[in-house]
């Protein structure tokens, strides 16, 4: 349904260019928009119109017309006046009103296609009937793109990412929750993964200046068919989730670049909790002091080289090496020998995914 702010937009538009006074009311005799004062004095001459035959007639210096899309009727135009100027201008604004019907009832149901379509609610057959009913395209390259926002329901983020693609018609904007704007894009000939990094950065710098809003982005894989788009989606909340635990300090995270954190993340719980006791017999590798651990981190930057983290740490490098052998001592791991180093990589990241899991579990 259109919103009173756009009919109302419309009649004073409208009346702008005719200096003729409308009104907008529903079936009930409500009105909707109005140029005019007074309006609702007009209720029981548009109910008695309502339920007569007639599409437009005179009624006490008002030109009345029925507005109706697909035979079901929504709204009673009023133009004030009874000459054949104010019959013409009338007749051309109900016909505007019925046009908006068509347009915003086509938005509404491609909006409600998508949303089905990305959660997986559609038989196949029917995607494809209802894809060419509504002038969809279906074996286009398209990928999702999901923005989380930090509020629920962020208006400003939404009309910001609207106002972005709102010139590209094979393009779709729409949310399936509270917090993520879910846009569909369609890929050209020739776009590749680089492409899409600018394009999600993009929509990351203009939620930042523009809407104001502090927003995470992700993205799955670019598929082929309009069958495939609920694939991507999926690929693109699995980003969205693991980027959260393993690479907190990242605003855009693509599915295809995800690495190991991909599998922790599809590991059973007691599968985890056994490898931790594994290797460290209990005691968990993120319980250490804070030296400590800033002194694994900084060595795991730099790719294990002894020399250039005690020079970013402003330690001596003796003092480097007895931190490795201290910690060696306690877990039997010496981080200087790189299947021990991966092991304790592993067993950080996974240390994350189930303090992820527990908190969401409670």
């Amino acid at each position: 349904m259109i919103s009173n702010q756009i009919l109302l937009n419309t009649i004073e538009g409208l009346k702008n260019i005719t200096r003729i006074d409308m009104c907008v009311m529903d079936t009930e005799g409500k009105v909707l928009a109005s140029t005019f004062n007074g309006a609702e004095e007009n209720e029981a001459a548009v109910l008695a119109f309502v339920d007569s035959q007639a599409d437009s007639q005179v009624v006490s210096d008002f030109q009345f017309f029925k507005v109706s899309e697909d035979n079901q009727l929504e709204y009673i135009l009023l133009a004030k006046g009874s000459t054949d100027d104010v019959y013409m201008v009338g007749k051309m604004a109900a016909f505007q009103i019925q046009n908006l019907l068509v347009a915003y009832k086509e938005r509404y149901d491609k909006d409600n296609f998508i949303k089905n379509l990305l959660l997986d609610n559609m038989l196949l057959v029917d995607i494809y009937s209802r894809a060419k009913k509504l002038h969809i395209e279906t074996d286009v390259k398209r990928i999702i793109f999901i923005i989380e926002t930090k509020h629920e329901k962020d208006t400003n983020a939404l009309e910001t990412i609207r106002g972005l693609f709102s010139g590209k018609s094979k393009d779709f904007i729409t949310a399936v929750d509270e917090k993520n704007i879910i846009l569909v894009k369609e890929v050209a000939e020739g776009q590749t993964y680089a492409d899409m990094d600018k394009i999600a950065n993009t929509l990351l710098d203009m939620s930042n200046s523009e809407a104001m809003a502090k927003v995470n982005i992700a993205y799955g894989t670019i598929v082929n068919d309009i069958k495939e788009v609920s694939k991507s989606f999926k690929e693109a909340k699995l980003a969205l989730d693991v980027g959260k635990i393993f690479y907190s300090d990242k605003k855009v995270i693509a599915y295809n670049r995800l690495g190991i954190g991909r599998l922790i993340y599809q590991l059973p719980m007691p599968l985890c909790k056994m490898f931790i006791k594994e290797i460290f017999d209990g005691k968990s590798p993120d319980e250490f002091d804070e030296e400590t651990l800033s002194t694994i981190n900084k060595f795991f930057e730099n790719s294990l080289n002894v020399s250039e983290t005690s020079r970013q740490l402003y330690i001596h490098r003796n003092t480097l090496v007895y931190r490795l052998d201290k910690l060696q001592k306690t877990t039997n791991l010496d981080l200087r020998v790189f299947d021990d180093a991966i092991t304790f990589k592993i067993a950080l990241m996974v240390v994350k995914y189930m303090k992820y899991m527990e908190n969401i579990d409670y």
